[in-house]
């Protein structure tokens, strides 16, 4: 059990916390000119009405040093909901003493208490550190798929609009 580290849903009021930690993580993955999100942005896909995600928020003696932010996908073939995390990430100087794993643990027991067929997310390649992590845990690696995506302008001329 990791000492120190309460992990709790994130609740109105923790916007800025949050987006400074994604700020930190698109900077760790060398994507910081694509954080474009704001509190705002986040006020409005976690506590809308219909919430598009829901995020934990890990705290080392009060202070904010971590978080996840996950939401559901369905699997046709299982004919149920899954949970997919889009992203997790501990600060660095409290990485390596088991606080993400802790979360990991966390959003598995949510995906088992929610009856749900499968707890999903990706991980960048160069990322070993993580990937021997997710190893680790039992976690298999989805050999033989390749994400795709479509944004901005592409997104915008293949839909006609």
């Amino acid at each position: 059990m990791v000492e120190g580290i309460q992990i709790r849903p994130v609740r109105p009021g923790d916007e800025v916390a949050v987006v400074n930690l994604i700020r930190e993580l698109a900077d760790f993955e060398k994507l910081l000119d694509e954080m474009v999100a704001t509190p705002g942005d986040l006020r409005e896909a976690l506590f809308a009405e219909n919430p598009a995600a829901e995020a934990l928020i890990g705290e080392f003696d009060g202070a904010p040093v971590a978080f996840a932010l996950f939401f559901y996908t369905f699997s046709t073939f299982e004919g149920r909901k899954s949970l997919y995390l889009e992203d997790l990430y501990v600060k660095p100087e409290y990485r390596g003493r088991g606080f993400g794993t802790k979360f990991l643990k966390t959003l598995a027991g949510i995906a088992v208490e929610r009856e749900c067929a499968r707890f999903e997310w990706a991980a960048l390649d160069w990322n070993e550190l993580a990937i021997r992590v997710y190893k680790g845990i039992g976690a298999e690696a989805m050999d033989g798929w390749t994400t795709f995506r479509l944004d901005g302008k592409a997104l915008l001329d293949f839909s006609g609009h």
